[in-house]
C-alpha cells in the first residue's frame, strides 16, 4: 500500500528528457518529439494536440489552456494564459432579459472565447523549434486514421447519447457512427476534425518557409479566418441547453479577432526551502498557496496517512477555498486582494481558527481589512446537497443526468528537457459533450461561462472580456530561483486539493513523485462547486477506500461525514523534475484510471 511506501510504477529517472501525461498516446506524442530533437515546448504542444483526439471528453481545440513555463535562458516561471474571456454580449443583464439565474453548464451562452489553441499556437512560436506540421502529425493521423477508442470516452458518448439523437444532431453525426455509441477500443476516426487541421496547415505553409510566419498564419486562420467565421455561423444556431430551453450563442466572430493570449507573473509562496508557483486570482491556484501557508502556521504535521493529518488538511481547505469564493476573479479587486491573502500574518490568524472538530460554515476572511462578501445563491437552500451526493458528481465524468447535463473533466501535461526547459500545462474545457459539434470543423465549443456569477459586485461576476474564474491550475517549483519541478491534475475544485497532498507528500514526507502519486488520497466537497449547480455538501470528505476503518472512524468521530470511494479514484496528478546540480529529470504519472503515463530516458 502507497502509504507504508509501495509504489504501482517506479520513478522513472534519466538525463535526456520526461514527458507525463493524462494519456499514455500524448505522453509518446510528446516524447517522439524530443527524440527528434524538438524542446519540451515542441513536445507539450504535441501532446496537447494529441489530446484533443484522444480524450475529447475531457478537452478539445475550442477550450482553455492555463500553462506555466520556465526556459533553459530564463528559469523564473511564467504564466501562459490559455483562458478565454467572456464574449462582448455576455451580459448579467442579457442573462435576466432570459430569466436564468445561473449560466446553464451546457450550451452556447456559457462558451467563451476558445483560449487552447491560441495559447499553444503562442507557446510554439515564442518558445519551440519545430515547425507546425511536426507537433500536430500525431494528432492528424489520429483523427484521420482512427485510434483506438478509451473507455472514458466510450461511456461518456454512451451517456449522452440520448441528448445526442434528441437534440444535437450534428454532434450524432461524429460521435455515433451508424447510430450506435461506440464501444471502448473501437477505432474511431474525426474526419472533420481532420479536414481542420489539414486546413490549417495548409494555410499556415502558405505565409512562405518561415516557422514563426507559418505558425502566425496558422494563428490568424483560427482566430479571423475559417474557424473564427464557421464559429460565428455556428451561434446563430437555436441549441438545447441543461436549462431546458434552447438559445442561441452569445460568442461572434470578433471576439475571437479581438484576444491574444498574454503572458504573466505567477502568484507565488516559499514554502519548506521551495516557491510554489501557481498562476493568478483569476484561476483558482492562490488556494493551493493559502493552504500552505496555513499548514506552515499551524507548525509539524499530524503522521502521514492519519485521520488526524486527514482532518487538518480539510479544515484547512474549507478556509482556503471560502477566501476563494470571496476574493478570486478577473478583476482588479481580487488582484489588489491576494497580497494580503498570502500575508504571513494573516495566514497565522486563519489557520488558527482549525478546531478539534469539522466545521460546516463557510467561512471567509478579512483580508487586509476588507469585508468578504458571497455570492447570495450560497446562503440559499439550494446551494446545500446531500451528503455523498456531490462527491458522487465529481468522482464521475460520464454519468448524464436527466436534464442532459453530464460533467467534464480535464487533462494535463508536464515536460523537462536536458536544456532545463520545463512546462506545467492543464487543458480543458471544450468537451464533447458540452455543446453541439460544428460540423464544418469537427470539434464544439466549451462551457467555461457557467463559472460566473450572474450577482452584481462580485469578483467573479460576469462582464463582457472578463476571463472566467478557472478551476485550470498547473503548478511549478523553484529552489534557488531555479524551476525544479511541474505537476498538475485534473479534477476541478479539487485540482488545488489533491496537488496539496501531493506536495505534502513529496515535499515534507520525502516521498519520490511516483510515489507522492500513488498515496490514498482523499477531498473534501464543503466548498461550493465551481461548476453547475453549485451545490456543496459541508460535513462530507470523500477519501479513498485503502484507508484503514480507524482512518474513517477517526474522522467520524471528528463530526466529519467520510464518503468512501474507491480504492483508487481520487486524482490524476502528474509531475516531472530536473535537479540544475546532476541534471538527472524525473517523472511519474497517475496509475488511476489505467490511462495516465509517463515517458522518459
Amino acid at each position: 500500500m502507497a502509504i507504508d511506501g509501495f509504489t504501482t510504477r517506479p520513478e522513472l529517472a534519466g538525463t535526456f528528457g520526461m514527458v507525463a501525461s493524462t494519456h499514455y498516446l500524448a505522453t509518446a506524442a510528446g516524447m517522439a518529439i524530443l527524440e527528434r530533437g524538438g524542446n519540451a515546448f515542441d513536445a507539450a504542444v504535441a501532446a496537447a494536440f494529441t489530446l484533443h483526439v484522444v480524450e475529447p471528453h475531457l478537452n478539445g481545440p475550442a477550450g482553455d489552456a492555463p500553462i506555466i513555463l520556465a526556459t533553459a535562458a530564463d528559469p523564473v516561471p511564467r504564466v501562459l494564459c490559455g483562458q478565454g474571456p467572456a464574449p462582448a454580449a455576455a451580459t448579467v443583464e442579457r442573462f435576466e432579459e432570459l430569466g436564468l439565474d445561473l449560466i446553464p453548464g451546457t450550451g452556447q451562452l456559457a462558451a467563451v472565447v476558445p483560449g487552447a489553441m491560441g495559447a499553444w499556437l503562442t507557446l510554439l512560436r515564442d518558445h519551440g523549434t519545430l515547425p507546425l506540421r511536426d507537433v500536430i502529425e500525431f494528432a492528424l493521423g489520429y483523427a484521420e486514421h482512427g485510434h483506438p477508442l478509451a473507455a472514458g470516452v466510450a461511456r461518456t458518448i454512451g451517456a449522452v447519447a440520448e441528448q445526442f439523437r434528441t437534440h444535437w444532431t450534428d454532434s450524432a453525426a461524429q460521435w455515433l457512427p451508424g447510430g450506435q455509441a461506440p464501444v471502448a477500443g473501437q477505432m474511431l476516426a474525426l474526419p472533420a476534425l481532420a479536414a481542420t487541421y489539414r486546413r490549417l496547415l495548409s494555410e499556415a505553409e502558405a505565409a512562405g518557409s518561415d516557422r514563426e510566419a507559418q505558425i502566425e498564419a496558422a494563428y490568424q486562420a483560427w482566430y479571423q479566418g475559417f474557424v473564427a467565421e464557421a464559429i460565428d455561423a455556428f451561434g446563430a444556431h437555436e441549441v438545447m441547453d441543461e436549462s431546458g430551453r434552447a438559445h442561441r450563442g452569445l460568442l461572434s466572430g470578433a471576439d475571437l479577432a479581438a484576444w491574444r493570449p498574454g503572458y504573466e507573473p505567477t502568484a507565488s509562496l516559499d514554502w519548506h526551502g521551495v516557491t510554489v508557483h501557481k498562476a493568478g486570482a483569476w484561476s483558482q491556484g492562490p488556494a493551493l498557496l493559502l493552504q500552505l501557508g496555513m499548514l506552515e502556521a499551524l507548525g509539524e504535521l499530524p503522521p502521514h496517512g492519519s485521520a488526524e493529518r486527514i482532518h487538518r488538511v480539510t479544515e484547512v481547505a474549507k478556509l482556503a477555498f471560502a477566501d476563494r469564493e470571496a476574493y478570486f476573479g478577473d478583476s482588479p479587486e481580487a488582484f489588489a486582494a491576494l497580497p494580503d491573502l498570502l500575508d504571513p500574518a494573516y495566514l497565522k490568524s486563519r489557520a488558527a481558527l482549525v478546531g478539534e472538530s469539522a466545521s460546516a460554515e463557510l467561512r471567509p476572511g478579512s483580508a487586509g481589512g476588507r469585508t468578504p462578501r458571497l455570492a447570495a445563491f450560497l446562503d440559499s437552500p439550494a446551494a446545500l446537497a446531500d451528503s455523498g451526493s456531490v462527491a458522487d458528481a465529481m468522482v464521475s465524468v460520464e454519468k448524464a443526468e436527466a436534464n442532459g447535463r453530464t460533467r467534464g473533466d480535464t487533462c494535463h501535461i508536464d515536460v523537462v528537457d536536458r536544456w532545463g526547459n520545463i512546462v506545467s500545462a492543464t487543458p480543458s474545457g471544450a468537451w464533447l459533450q458540452s455543446n453541439p459539434t460544428i460540423p464544418e470543423l469537427g470539434f464544439c465549443l466549451g462551457t467555461r461561462a457557467q463559472m460566473f456569477w450572474l450577482e452584481r459586485g462580485l469578483p467573479n461576476s460576469l462582464a463582457p472580456g472578463k476571463r472566467p474564474r478557472t478551476t485550470l491550475s498547473p503548478s511549478m517549483l523553484t529552489r534557488d530561483g531555479v524551476a525544479v519541478t511541474a505537476f498538475g491534475t485534473p479534477g476541478g475544485d479539487q485540482q488545488d486539493q489533491w496537488q496539496l497532498l501531493f506536495l505534502l507528500n513529496h515535499v515534507v514526507d520525502g516521498l519520490d513523485l511516483q510515489a507522492s502519486i500513488d498515496a490514498p488520497a482523499w477531498h473534501s466537497t464543503a466548498l461550493p462547486n465551481s461548476f453547475t449547480p453549485r451545490t456543496r455538501a459541508p460535513l462530507d470528505v470523500v477519501v479513498e477506500g485503502r484507508f484503514p476503518q480507524e482512518v474513517f472512524d477517526g474522522l467520524r468521530g471528528r463530526g466529519h461525514i467520510p464518503v468512501r470511494s474507491g480504492p483508487w479514484s481520487l486524482g490524476r496528478i502528474s509531475a516531472v523534475s530536473r535537479d540544475p546540480g546532476t541534471g538527472v529529470l524525473r517523472a511519474g504519472a497517475n496509475p488511476r484510471g489505467m490511462q495516465g503515463y509517463a515517458a522518459g530516458r
